[in-house]
């Protein structure tokens, strides 16, 4: 095993580098990987230009990335499940106590969870890299390491989609055609929405959510929110049952709210600005129900099923790969908004996907 842990470290804001660090070693429950695939994030981008993202702040060197998927090299003491060998899909958040959120099902909520690439909490954005082993699971012959990584946008979605109640005949409007806009629509579709419509400003990005399914595409231009809530409920022939909302623009927040039905569900997965401006009063007068949702939990079994199935297609959706050496060109391709998701691969040895 290689001595050096080349990885991707944050300082502070604008201070990235590409360093080496010792190869750590496993504690009783962990396991030891050898990283593969991990997908770049805009949380990463943004620690790395602002150093923060809300309350979490850099406060030391944190390794980035939290989208990753590797091989078993080494199991602790007490790892039973798992073995050397074994290709893995990391769950980045894992409990540190068994608390009331645990013990409901909800452990996202638990205000101790350990977190990659989360301040103070390292990432895998790293040749090898620690987790536990309860959080890492199995990956099916037929799911590559990609699609692996691409689990935990994968499981936004299914989270925003099982909050928002998405079913058999339900019409859905998603507001973004970015990375987690386009996941929820892979899984919407799969969940059994009848018809999706789908915005944003980006041209080719809504031409790669009607490529993997939508079946309306909005491109924002200098529409009113109640004007955009007009054509989404023109194509769709009636106000959609379910919106989810994937930008954090106020604006776009306002869209949502308007062109939910009466009785209908918007969920907020879209993180902008601390305080926004919404119409709350017609919201409330028609009982459209406002959810937010934060990261996800319990979602992987699911997602490996759907993958293993091939009900879903995540690979469309990498158009960029790098090798680890080349973060710093990644990050630079990612913060300039170049294509939908990029895959940086961690092992020099295995470039594949």
């Amino acid at each position: 095993m290689a001595s050096e842990n080349l990885s991707v470290v944050v300082h502070k804001a604008g201070d990235l580098r590409l360093e080496n660090r010792s190869v750590p070693e496993p504690g009783p429950n962990e396991v030891l990987l050898k990283m593969h695939s991990v997908g770049i994030c805009g949380s990463d981008v943004h620690y790395w230009t602002h150093g923060r993202i809300g309350d979490f702040v850099v406060k030391k060197p944190m390794v980035l990335g939290h989208e990753a998927s590797g091989t078993v090299v080494k199991v602790g003491s007490s790892v039973t499940k798992l073995k050397k060998g074994d290709r893995v899909a990391i769950e980045p958040g894992a409990p540190r106590e068994i608390d009331e959120f645990c013990k409901t099902g909800r452990y996202n909520l638990s205000p101790t969870i350990f977190f990659c690439a989360t301040p103070p909490d390292d990432g895998n954005l790293c040749r090898y890299y620690t987790h536990d082993a309860n959080f890492c699971y199995k990956l099916p012959d037929n799911v590559s390491f990609e699609e692996g990584a691409l689990i935990e946008p994968l499981s936004v979605g299914i989270h925003a989609c099982r909050r928002a109640g998405v079913t058999l005949g339900s019409k859905v409007f998603i507001c973004g055609a970015g990375p987690i806009g386009l996941v929820t629509l892979l899984i919407a579709k799969v969940m059994g929405a009848a018809q999706v419509v789908i915005s944003d400003l980006s041209a080719p990005r809504l031409e790669k959510a009607k490529e993997i399914g939508a079946d309306f595409a909005i491109q924002i231009k200098s529409e009113s929110p109640k004007e955009v809530a007009s054509m989404v409920g023109n194509m769709l022939g009636c106000m959609p049952d379910v919106t989810i909302e994937c930008t954090g623009v106020q604006s776009s927040i306002q869209a949502g709210i308007y062109a939910t039905r009466s009785g209908g569900t918007l969920v907020l997965v879209g993180l902008g600005p601390e305080m926004v401006t919404v119409p709350l009063v017609d919201a409330a007068v028609r009982e459209v129900d406002i959810r937010g949702i934060f990261r996800y939990c319990n979602t992987w079994p699911l997602a490996i099923a759907m993958l293993a199935s091939k009900k879903v297609n995540v690979q469309p959706l990498v158009t960029h790969r790098f090798p680890l050496e080349k973060a710093m060109e990644a990050f630079e391709t990612t913060k300039k908004g170049v294509g939908i998701k990029i895959m940086l691969k961690c092992d020099p040895d295995d470039q594949n996907p």
